[in-house]
């Protein structure tokens, strides 16, 4: 440990949770010279990192393996490893329960690894999207069981991570970074430490103040989302273009931030954090009505999804008679990360009408649904000529138009990719406000 010299490049941090989020972490901490070791009950991952192979897309296995081969990065399942650092970063998963309500299982766990080794003049920083109070009211009691003095003996700090996977626009180091500390000593320590990693570091004035930061972050754009879901139902009502009216309102330079409709809000933040919210309101006797909303709109999404493409193929065939193929099962473009996409919802609702329903998605070569195993489908002329419906729900990159618009009976986009693109097959889009 280098507790005298922990704001330096020469502080040792070992990141708990090797994920989308802690692994990019870790090797963008391992470039810019830190000595980094990760942290991982996944004997499966740590074993693939050991032999320099990622399963995350943001780290291709070059980089990955550039920062193993100079010593600066390496991955254990080994807990004793955060005796020999000088800061922790936890960044574990916070589902929500059946109940929609926090599971904080994984920070408690991470804390409890901690407290039994934490060292003197130790930092630690949770990172993982949680309700305000967590760090304090959840962590801290945690780790104060080693007998140490939070501000004195060790430092604790909450920064949310802001990591958007699939994301090339910004590196992790350029995203401006939150903090705030259980008290003023462990904010200075944490500023010290994020100011030699980020561009830019943003204190606040308390673990509360950064850990609401991602949830109104987040809770607003679900919110937003939600609302230009609903806008787009709305608008096949009143025979309006969506697609056109948000660009068109774009155009204006202040007031307006353009959302674009989909299929169903998905991934592990977006639809999880409002609950965190949503739940720690209710524990003071009140609660958000626009969440609730937002929420009962999102839902809906599935259901007009699976409406609208009955709708489409009634005039031909039912849907247990129908072929239908879904492209992406995604929650967002060019990830390989399935968690809460509603393309698995609707794939399951297709299931349970009879539907003959496959997939394509370069990212999920398979998938476990309930008890049914899914495998990939090719793409091909006469895969395209046999399905009565292909369904767009996710715009990745790779997308074959050409050849979906060229050999396809039907197409419904559900995220306008089809725009600008010409082929002989019908095209249906979510909220154009054209119903056959």
């Amino acid at each position: 440990m280098n507790n005298e010299n922990s704001q330096s490049k020469n502080n040792k941090i070992a990141v708990i949770g090797l994920g989308f989020v802690g692994l990019p972490l870790s090797v963008m901490l391992a470039d810019k010279g830190f000595q980094v070791v990760g942290v991982d009950k996944d004997q499966e991952k740590v074993n693939k990192l050991k032999n320099s192979k990622s399963y995350i897309g943001d780290i291709d296995d070059n980089r990955l393996k550039k920062v193993i081969d100079k010593g600066s990065f390496c991955a254990t399942t080994n807990f004793d490893e955060l005796k020999k650092v000088d800061s922790i970063i936890i960044c574990v998963p916070t589902p929500l329960t059946k109940q929609k309500t926090p599971d904080l299982s994984f920070i408690i766990s991470a804390g409890n690894e901690i407290q039994g080794r934490l060292q003197k003049g130790q930092l630690v920083i949770l990172e993982s999207s949680t309700f305000p109070g967590t760090t304090k009211e959840v962590l801290l009691p945690i780790l104060e069981k080693s007998g140490f003095q939070v501000g004195i003996d060790f430092y604790l700090a909450n920064s949310p991570e802001r990591i958007d996977p699939g994301n090339n626009k910004y590196s992790v180091e350029e995203i401006p970074k939150v903090i705030g500390g259980t008290t003023e000593k462990c904010l200075d320590v944490g500023y010290s430490l994020y100011k030699n990693i980020y561009q830019e570091v943003v204190p606040v004035s308390s673990t509360e103040s950064a850990e609401l930061t991602k949830l109104l972050e987040n809770t607003f754009r679900f919110i937003n989302i939600s609302f230009i879901n609903e806008m787009a139902i709305l608008c096949e009502k009143l025979k309006v273009d969506i697609w056109e009216v948000v660009d068109a309102a774009s155009t204006k330079p202040y007031g307006f931030t353009p959302f674009y409709p989909g299929p169903g809000i998905g991934g592990h933040c977006i639809p999880v954090d409002p609950f965190y919210l949503q739940w720690k309101l209710q524990q003071l006797a009140t609660r958000s009505e626009f969440i609730s909303t937002a929420d009962i709109t999102n839902q809906r999404m599935v259901e007009h999804i699976v409406d609208r493409t009955k709708g489409l193929l009634k005039s031909n065939k039912s849907l247990t008679q129908a072929k239908i193929l879904i492209y992406g099962i995604t929650y967002k473009r060019d990830v390989a990360d399935t968690r809460d996409s509603a393309a698995i919802e609707i794939l399951e609702k297709f299931n349970e009408e009879g539907t003959n329903v496959y997939y394509h998605d370069p990212f999920v070569p398979s998938i476990l649904i309930g008890d049914h195993l899914y495998t990939n489908t090719e793409l091909s002329e006469e895969i395209l000529r046999e399905m009565d419906c292909i369904i767009i729900l996710t715009n990745h990159s790779a997308i074959p138009l050409d050849l979906i618009l060229t050999f396809s009976n039907l197409v419904f986009d559900t995220r306008n990719v089809t725009k600008g693109h010409q082929g002989s097959a019908q095209v249906v889009r979510l909220g154009e406000g054209f119903i056959p």
